[in-house]
């Protein structure tokens, strides 16, 4: 005997859940196969037209209020003049090399006092050549340079210690109070963040930036002094040209590669001692002359 026939009201019940099914885009996509497979309803190839186009929409991040990703801004050519300056740099004979704030600490010294030879150095080091600093620190050093020690020391001895370091009256006044600091809320050692080496006196974000990395080997930013600031805007490193070191270290730290924040403090401090000088920069002996944006304007 053959099946018998559906009723006429039982299949317009099946192509009503059909069709209610592709109304909603929901959870009648089981039912709404079904309708189909009976009938080929118009409906289920709208509603099944209408979820594909969600989902590449989705997935270019757009129809739920994204924005396309935008690609990230880096300089032309940075690569290749890196790598230049990488080989210019390879005699590590400049001055930061020999006499740099990495060279001036007690490296025998326990590790907390090591730490405050190190932010000593470079509260000296600000407005001062490496080889002036390099002498005041070894001065120090002689008489025992600890917390205590400085503390102990009364104001004129430590200026006839570091002078003729720049500045040398002012960092007498903020050597002692930064010192004072150190013994009262950090027991003798050193802030191990930017943001609370900032707050003593006569840091800034240079000093703090170089003190985490040499201090505890941590990369919490680039270090911009006056070389790499001058550097950094003449290849173009920056979007616009810069007027302050930290104005280039946010510039820089948006594009240039993290693993690479370290590094470049070295090599453009270095660059800069040697070959891009502040006046009458050795363009002629630049590795990087066919290439730097700067080389025709100096």
């Amino acid at each position: 005997m053959s099946a018998a026939r559906p009723r006429p009201a039982a299949l317009r019940r099946l192509r009503s859940a059909g069709a209610s099914g592709g109304r909603d885009g929901g959870s009648g996509y089981g039912t709404g196969d079904r309708g189909s497979q009976l009938q080929g309803t118009p409906g289920i190839p709208r509603q099944s037209r209408r979820r594909k186009s969600l989902a590449i929409a989705y997935e270019a991040g757009q129809g739920d209020g994204a924005e396309p990703r935008r690609a990230r801004w880096e300089p032309p050519n940075w690569r290749e003049q890196l790598e230049r300056i990488r080989v210019m740099r390879r005699s590590r004979d400049a001055p930061v090399d020999e006499m740099g704030v990495q060279k001036c600490y007690d490296s025998s010294a326990p590790p907390q006092v090591m730490r405050y030879q190190v932010l000593l150095a470079l509260m000296l080091s600000s407005q001062t050549k490496d080889q002036v600093t390099s002498a005041a620190m070894l001065r120090l050093r002689r008489r025992g340079l600890t917390v205590d020690s400085v503390l102990q020391m009364d104001d004129e001895t430590l200026g006839q210690i570091i002078y003729p370091v720049g500045f040398w009256r002012n960092k007498v006044k903020y050597i002692k109070q930064t010192t004072a600091i150190l013994k009262q809320k950090y027991g003798g050692d050193i802030p191990s963040t930017v943001e609370e080496l900032v707050q003593l006196p006569g840091v800034g974000p240079k000093m703090a930036h170089l003190a985490m990395h040499i201090a505890w080997d941590s990369v919490a930013g680039i270090a911009v002094d006056t070389h790499v600031h001058r550097i950094s805007n003449r290849l173009q490193w920056v979007k616009k040209e810069t007027k302050y070191p930290e104005e280039t270290r946010v510039a820089l730290e948006e594009w240039l590669p993290r693993d690479l924040w370290k590094e470049i403090n070295w090599l453009l401090v270095g660059f800069g001692q040697q070959t891009c000088l502040p006046v009458n920069p050795r363009c002629s002996q630049c590795l990087n002359q066919d290439i730097c944006p700067a080389a025709k304007r100096l």
